[in-house]
Parts: structure tokens; C-alpha cells; sequence
């Protein structure tokens, strides 16, 4: 893999942006273009950080859907994956975000309402309840149909170039 000693970082800035921790930004960087799958002994060394930051960042990576664990055969150490389609990488941010952050916020929201009745929570509890529910659809489509979502170009190059009708001889 040919190194871009400020990909981890820009990966780590875009993470914070959505509630990733900077290291859990920068193992998803180094995994995301690594050649062959690395294990955490190789993030420690690639990267600088400390093993237990590599561990701690691997399960927050692993608990929103961002990477998988894998083994190669005789060899007991972890290897990382991540999905090579950034359309999927977007998808598991939707909805690790949707789980981890939203779904409590509406569940605080709801509470509110009840103890409250204020009309002001009901319209804001409304409000963000059709934004879950569109969010939660969008990432619940494939990396295709939400690619054609965004970028209707994009989505096209994913499905490939379509075959050329054949000629008929008349």
C-alpha cells in the first residue's frame, strides 16, 4: 500500500465528524487501503499508537459495522477488513449513527413529551421521527441504490457499463 502519511488524518477529521474517535478514524484509514488485511500489531507500528488505543479503536470499529475480524489459516492473529465500496462504508455510518445516537434521542424525546405535554417537544419529537425513519431507510438500502440516492452518476458507474443491444440482420 503506498503510504499518504495524511489519509489517517483526513479519515480521522471525517470520523469526528460523525462520532468516530480519532485512532478508531485512523485504523479505518490504514485498513480501508491496506493491500492485505492488517492485524493490530500492524496498526500499532503503521500508525504510532499505542496497543491499547489499536485494541480500543478496533471494537468501536467492529461495534459500528465498519470492520471485520478474520484469521488466515495456521496463523492465530486477527486480520481487519473493511468494505472497499465507500457507498457501504457511508451505509454502516448511517445507520451506526442512527443506533448509537438518534434512536436515544428520540427515546429522551418521548419521555419529554409524556412528562411535559409540551406541544414545542411533540413537534420537535415529530420532526426528528421523520428524519429516523428517512435515515433509516437510506441506510437500509445497498451501496448501489444508496450511491443513485446521492449522486445519481455514482450510482450508475456501480451497476456497470449496460450491455449493447445486438443488430438484427434484415
Amino acid at each position: 500500500m503506498p503510504q499518504t502519511s495524511d489519509f489517517p488524518a483526513i479519515v480521522a477529521d471525517i470520523g469526528a465528524l460523525f462520532g468516530l474517535s480519532r485512532p478508531a478514524g485512523q485504523c479505518f484509514a490504514t485498513i480501508w487501503r491496506a493491500a492485505q488485511p492488517p492485524s493490530a500489531d500492524d496498526l500499532t507500528r503503521l500508525l504510532g499508537l499505542s496497543r491499547s488505543n489499536v485494541s480500543t479503536a478496533l471494537k468501536e470499529l467492529r461495534a459500528w459495522g465498519l470492520v471485520s475480524r478474520t484469521r488466515a489459516p495456521g496463523d492465530r492473529k486477527d486480520y481487519f477488513t473493511a468494505p472497499p465500496d465507500p457507498w457501504d462504508v457511508a451505509r454502516a455510518v448511517l445507520a451506526a449513527r442512527q443506533r448509537r445516537s438518534v434512536a436515544p434521542l428520540l427515546d429522551r424525546l418521548l419521555t419529554a413529551e409524556a412528562e411535559t405535554g409540551d406541544v414545542r417537544i411533540t413537534s420537535l419529537h415529530a420532526v426528528l421521527s421523520a428524519v429516523s425513519t428517512h435515515v433509516d431507510a437510506l441506510a437500509a438500502r445497498d451501496a448501489g441504490a444508496l450511491a443513485r440516492v446521492f449522486d445519481p452518476a455514482a450510482g450508475k458507474a456501480a451497476e456497470g457499463v449496460k450491455k449493447k443491444k445486438k443488430k438484427r440482420k434484415g
